[in-house]
């Protein structure tokens, strides 16, 4: 990483410092300005930026490796996704504007009281340090090895694995920068900055195909015939697009892709204020809606950008025949930084440095947006409760000390990912969709209770978003590592004399997608068990 390249990064760290001093010359007014931005945000740009913070470092690190290790099958999750796009847009987006709510959970207020919306507000504030925590961890990754340099391979780390103590030292560091930008701006510098790391990421990621194609001898007519006879890891073949299979332990097979990722994708779209927020500062409720439709249908061709890269990075690395003198002389041991080690070695100086900076793109977004939603939640679902009728500027001076104290917990959070990823054969996509389940199954439970039945009441939702949390948690394998040896556990499934081992060796085989409708499932019983809250005159 030449001098050239920390100059294009240094130039993209000023653009983004203009853009928050240009938004921040009128500072905002109260936290309905800091948090929703007035209901002033342009549909277009709502859209972008609920692109770039769905996408995240995550995408643009493991989509590649995605394609790289296996097939094309992730694509199809957006069938569910937009499914579920048109779900919220008519029935969740329509509410929220007409009840004037800053977030989702004010909705449950009213059936299920202050315990519910301050149960589901927790489990979105739990959630998102999970989720967003697990992203930062993922950025951090190309942040080490531009501060530190690749590692050497070496007889004590024959596969060159990058040092814990370098990924915690670049978490930190992510996590300053992320709290610094976000505590001036509000969600209106967020929006804005979001659509300027948009266009670099995806300028950075034409790039990187442009020049790969450049590489493989005969260009995309070489790599499409290579790839018609490549199979994955699994067996599938290269180009496979739908899996038609029933297994539920496919991630992305058509069934849960159909079914479970709708069910995903409504609780991401529809219960995560992260994104919910974006949706509220549009104008009106039809505008808020087709924010959300068109972020779902331009994010297909733009994770499609992605996966290209890894099927040419997959020519690239694994094809030396078909690339002769032009093959690679190393060997990249870590699927997870197939993509990074390209930037790194093979791109010219200026180019490392624009793709570096589309990733950090990626990577802030997530960090920024993750920040102020949070805030904005424990202001509005928590403390104008427990502290009402004070001003709005107190309320403001509150929303911001929460990003400081929030950006210290996902950043603690982001360094127990780098221990507990390490210890899954998960790729970092399936990573962090699987850490996100862990909130998002309570929510759903307690949600659909809401939407479907009159039953259900505060503490029945408290013990749904429990029962949500640990039945992702019983099924999650890395998390059980941490305390029990699992090997063991799989050995005696195997042996066939502890029924109970089979049946846990079987639900941490689920797919995470299948893992959330079952949790999901399991907390809407519960749920339903309380009786209906009886309202009282002057209920919202």
């Amino acid at each position: 990483f030449g001098a050239l390249d920390w100059l294009v990064l240094v130039v993209y760290a000023l653009v983004l410092l203009a853009t928050g001093w240009a938004f921040n010359r009128r500072p905002a007014k109260d936290t309905g300005d800091y948090f929703l931005g007035g209901h002033r945000m342009p549909v277009w740009a709502v859209a972008i930026s609920v692109i770039a913070t769905s996408l995240s470092a995550a995408t643009f690190v493991g989509g590649p490796q995605q394609a790289f290790a296996g097939n094309l099958t992730y694509l199809a999750s957006n069938i569910g996704m937009i499914g579920a796009a048109l779900v919220v847009a008519w029935l969740l987006i329509p509410k929220l504007y007409r009840q004037n709510a800053a977030t989702p959970y004010a909705l449950l207020e009213r059936r299920l009281g202050p315990t519910g919306r301050a149960g589901a507000a927790g489990a979105f504030l739990i959630g998102r340090v999970m989720a967003s925590g697990a992203r930062i961890y993922i950025v951090g990754i190309p942040a080490a090895l531009i501060m530190f340099g690749e590692p050497l391979v070496s007889p004590a780390n024959p596969e060159g694995l990058i040092p814990e103590w370098q990924i915690v030292l670049a978490i930190g560091v992510i996590t300053v920068v992320g709290v610094v930008y976000t505590l001036a701006g509000g969600v209106r510098s967020v929006i804005w900055t979001d659509v300027i790391q948009m266009v670099v990421l995806v300028s950075a990621i034409l790039g990187a195909i442009w020049l790969l194609l450049d590489r493989i001898p005969g260009g995309a007519e070489t790599a499409i015939g290579v790839l018609r006879d490549a199979t994955a890891a699994d067996g599938t073949p290269k180009l496979t697009l739908i899996d038609l299979s029933l297994d539920l332990t496919a991630n992305y097979s058509l069934l849960a892709c159909c079914t479970a990722f709708v069910l995903m994708g409504t609780a991401s779209y529809g219960l995560d204020q992260d994104l919910v927020q974006r949706m509220l500062t549009c104008r009106n409720a039809t505008r808020g809606a087709w924010s959300v439709i068109s972020a779902t249908l331009v994010a297909v061709p733009v994770v499609a950008l992605f996966m290209i890269v890894g099927l040419l990075l997959f020519v690239f690395y694994e094809r030396p025949a078909v690339m002769g003198d032009a093959a690679p002389d190393y060997r990249v041991y870590d699927s997870s930084r197939i993509f990074l080690s390209f930037i790194l070695r093979e791109l010219p100086p200026g180019l490392s440095g624009l793709m570096m900076a589309g990733l950090f793109a990626a990577g802030l977004s997530s960090l920024n947006s993750g920040l102020n939603s949070m805030s904005s939640t424990v202001v509005n679902d928590f403390y104008r409760r427990f502290v009402p009728d004070r001003a709005e500027r107190h309320s403001l001076a509150i929303g911001r000390m929460g990003v400081v104290r929030w950006g210290i917990v996902l950043g603690a959070f982001a360094c127990l990912c780098v221990y507990w990823q390490q210890r899954g054969d998960e790729t970092l996509i399936d990573f962090a969709l699987g850490v996100m389940t862990f909130a998002y199954a309570g929510l759903l439970g307690v949600f659909f209770t809401v939407l479907l039945t009159r039953r259900g009441n505060g503490a029945s939702a408290i013990g749904a978003l429990i029962a949500g949390f640990l039945g992702v948690l019983v099924m999650n394998e890395p998390a059980w590592g941490m305390v029990i040896d699992t090997g063991r556990v799989a050995a005696r499934a195997e042996a066939g004399g502890a029924p109970g081992a089979g049946l846990l060796v079987w639900l941490w085989s689920l797919g995470f997608a299948w893992k959330l409708t079952f949790a999901g499932a399991g907390a809407f019983l519960v749920c339903v068990t309380g009786r209906p809250r009886r309202l009282r005159a002057g209920d919202a």
